[in-house]
């Protein structure tokens, strides 16, 4: 069976990797940049903003374990995707959240997903999820890639990226 890849932007792309590579049928999460205009992005231009990038991760996963539509089911539960440009205290337009829809298919399942959100009223806002096509992943810094894995004592990990994985592990199968 064919693999298949999952863009994804809910805030910082820390807490998104950890949560998704607990996922049974999740074959690897990569952090990276997405969405921007600049050729190269460097993880200090895309906080300054002057990229244009949303900091994201790139799932690969094998769709007879885990579906496009699970996934989403899990981005949002772990993320608000009410707040414009932000996420909690992480401020700016590369914490937006955006789904980088990779097929006809993707796409639609995303605005499904959304309208049933919006029909049960998840949340009090509306959803400001922005729906774009996947044209290029820039593969963060490596000290980013695993960086909960690598970092869990670390302050922002133990207390923004631990509860998150926490939920995610709550509503989700895990390997």
């Amino acid at each position: 069976m064919a693999h298949e890849q999952a863009t994804l932007g809910g805030g910082c792309f820390w807490c998104l990797e950890a949560v998704f590579e607990q996922l049974r049928g999740v074959e690897r999460v990569e952090s990276g940049y997405a969405g921007g205009s600049a050729p190269n992005p460097t993880y200090k231009a895309v906080c300054r903003g002057d990229t244009g990038h949303a900091e994201v991760v790139q799932v690969t996963f094998d769709p007879a374990v885990i579906t496009f539509r699970e996934l989403l089911d899990v981005f949002f539960a772990v993320h608000d995707p009410t707040t414009p440009n932000r996420q909690g205290n992480d401020v700016g337009t590369q914490y937006r959240s955006a789904v980088f829809y990779h097929s006809p298919e993707q796409q639609a399942t995303t605005e499904a997903v959304i309208a049933e959100l919006t029909a049960a009223r998840v949340w009090p806002d509306p959803i400001v999820t922005e729906i774009v096509p996947f044209t290029a992943l820039h593969k963060a810094e490596d000290y980013h890639q695993g960086y909960y894995r690598a970092n869990p004592a670390q302050p922002y990990c133990s207390l923004v990226v631990g509860p998150k994985v926490a939920k995610a592990a709550r509503r989700s199968p895990r390997s």
